[in-house]
Formats: C-alpha cells, structure tokens, sequence
C-alpha cells in the first residue's frame, strides 16, 4: 500500500477577501442542544407507528433525482422541505440571520461563479426575503455532527466515509445535477448544499465536524463543498478553494481525485485554514479542544482506527468497507446526534457513488443513471447494522 505524506501541504494567509473573518460566541448551548426538534409533518422524515421522534426507532425517507437545471423537481424539493428548514433557520430569531443585501454580497465577494445558479435557486423558492438568505447559507445557524473520512490507494483511489448526524435532522436527497456544465452526484444537505460527492471529472469531497466550538463569520460548509463540485477538478484545486472561503464553524473537508492525489482541509471561523496531505479526519483538529464532544464522538479512537488500518499492509478495500459497518467508526447514537445514516463510498475513476445503510440497503448511481426513486431506511438504535455483501471486483 502506498504512503502518503503527512506534511503539511500550505498554511495560506487569508486573502484579502477573508480579511474581515471574525469569531463570534461560541456555541454555548449543552451538547446535543443544537439541534432543533421538527414537527414530524414538516421533515424529510417520519417516525415509527409508535411516533418516537428520538432518533432510536425511526424510519428514513431517502429518494434521488435528477435535473440538470434548477427546475420544478428541485423547486418541488423546496416547497416539500421549506417549513422544517424555515424553523431551523429562525431558531435563534431573525435578528441573528443577515440580511439578503449581507448574503449575496458574501456570495458575490466568495463564490462569484456560483452566484447565477443561487439566483435560480431562489427564483424558483419565489423570490422572497428569507428564503433567499436561508439559500446563501451566509452566518446559518450553528450545528454539529461526527462523521468519519478516509481515503483509499489501492486499486484506484476511493473516498470513503461515514455520515454520522440525527436521522431527524437530514435532506435524505441523492441528486445529479449539471447546474454549470459538471455533472455532480451529492448527498444533499440544506436543499442543494453538499455533504460528499463527486463530480464526472473525477474529484470526489466529504465534511466531517471539526470539533471546536467557535461560531463566526462564514458560510455553512455544504455550499462550499457545492462551490467545489461545480468548478474543481483536482484535490489541489479543492485545497485552494477550501483556503480561500470563510467557514462558519469548525469543518474538516477532504478531496481526492481521479490521480489519487488528496488533500485535508482543517477549516475554523477566524483562524488560517491548514491543508495537508492526511488521507482520513474524524472530528477534532490537532489537539483536543471540545472535550465533552470528543468524549462523545470517539474521535480519537476512531482517527487512531483509521490510521491503523490504513498501515496494514493485508487490509484490502472491501474489508475497509467492512469496517465502516461495525464499531468504532459506526454508531448507534442517534439520540444524541451522531449516529451513522449511511456509509458513502465514491469512486473518482469509475465515476461511481454506492450509499450502504444501516439496514443493509445499497445503492449504486453512476452519471446519468440517477432516476427518481424513494426508498425507506429503518434505524434502529439499539441494534448493529445490516451488512449485506457486495461485489466491489
């Protein structure tokens, strides 16, 4: 197996763009606090006959679509998923959300070439004042996950993680799309945010939390990995992008393309971003800042997990997959936030994505192979996953 060089890749100075990132508060609110109790009615979700909504007896709703252009299936997207999102953003009150003026000039100073496909966006969400802020993504409010990342060398470099989150709290949305002239196959998060995918020229990205408390001036990562699938094509280029634009909170973001090359960002509201060549991130950065969390989380045990296999020179991929199935890398906890919804496995030079869920489930989408489906995923806290096998000749 190849090694990978653990230097540090480049430290950037912000540019001159980011010179007026700032920290706000800390997230100041008991862990597991943040996340906001949706009325069942108004989620991507739905509880179990009993009605559970604690995350432990929960059936998921997951569908995927595709759309090349901002169109009515997105626009029915947004109408479906509107009520939730809009508590979720006015959870703090509006006076803590910036204004549109504030948004679309973050956009324009950050993300220009971005910007037309958010205007679309927002034309189809009608236009208004406070969806049109909520699609920015600019100073959303504060939230947390765990979530597990690693990348694979062997035959042909892979990118695989674990997306640990409240089954509450998710889009449950794969979608192509092909908004500017890239195709892009991505888990959804915020309605056209990215929490991993990977784009048909071979780059595939993936967030875990960070693991500090810090609050500041930036935008919710999804949008950004959203930027990257649009306009990147290397790890390289995805590091620069990374380095270049403000985060809200404390993210860990890796890319890695079709070369096999790979880079981690360590990104944090008011500090310089740090890229490197690390092939897996959990969820702190360098040392241990929020400890409860990381108690929570297991972060150290599952980084020190992932290293280890990844220094095995007998691990082979579908025994790397494996491991995503059981402990320490996946979880139950989904009352507190961190339970594992899927593990994501994405092939830059296939060109291929595969969701595994926790009831055995698996889906495969390659570009243009993305159909309007919808499928229900059991979760059941109590119990391990289903692991059903694949083919991954």
């Amino acid at each position: 197996m190849d090694r990978w060089d653990a230097l540090e890749v480049y430290r950037p100075e912000p540019s001159a763009g980011s010179a007026g990132w700032g920290v706000q508060d800390p997230v100041s609110r008991d862990l597991g606090a943040v996340f906001l109790p949706l009325p069942e009615e108004d989620g991507p979700y739905r509880a179990t006959a009993d009605g559970a909504l604690d995350g432990t007896q929960m059936d998921l709703t997951f569908q995927s679509f595709s759309e090349a252009a901002p169109g009515p299936k997105w626009q029915a997207l947004f109408q479906k998923y509107w009520p939730a999102y809009r508590a979720w953003y006015m959870s703090d009150g509006l006076e803590q959300r910036p204004t549109w003026l504030a948004c679309k000039e973050a956009l324009d100073a950050h993300m220009p070439r971005l910007v037309p496909t958010y205007e679309a966006l927002c034309d189809l969400a009608g236009g208004k004042d406070l969806p049109s802020r909520f699609l920015s993504l600019w100073k959303p409010p504060a939230y947390i996950s765990g979530c597990s990342q690693v990348v694979w060398f062997g035959d042909g470099p892979k990118l695989i993680r674990n997306y640990d989150y409240s089954p509450a709290l998710m889009d449950g949305v794969i979608m192509e799309s092909a908004w500017n002239g890239t195709r892009v196959i991505a888990m959804t998060d915020c309605l056209w945010g990215v929490l991993d995918g990977i784009n048909e020229k071979g780059l595939a990205v993936s967030l875990t939390f960070g693991g500090r408390r810090t609050v500041g001036d930036g935008f919710g990562i999804p949008v950004i990995l959203r930027n990257i699938l649009e306009f990147c094509e290397t790890a390289e280029e995805a590091g620069e992008m990374l380095a270049e634009i403000p985060t809200h909170m404390a993210y860990n973001v890796t890319a890695v393309d079709r070369t096999g090359r790979f880079r981690t960002a360590y990104l944090s509201p008011g500090s310089r971003p740090i890229i490197k060549s690390v092939p897996y991130a959990t969820n702190h950065q360098g040392r241990i800042e929020w400890h409860d969390h990381a108690r929570a989380t297991a972060t150290l045990e599952r980084e020190q997990f992932l290293r280890f296999r990844l220094e095995d020179d007998s691990l082979t991929f579908p025994k790397l997959v494996e491991a995503f199935r059981r402990p320490p890398l996946y979880t139950n906890a989904y009352a507190s936030g961190f339970g594992t919804i899927y593990t994501a496995v994405y092939d830059p030079v296939a060109g291929t994505a595969h969701y595994l869920f926790p009831d055995g489930t698996v889906k495969r989408f390659g570009f243009g192979e993305v159909g309007e489906t919808a499928w229900h995923v059991p979760i059941d806290g109590s119990g391990a996953p289903e692991i059903r096998g694949m083919d991954w000749g």
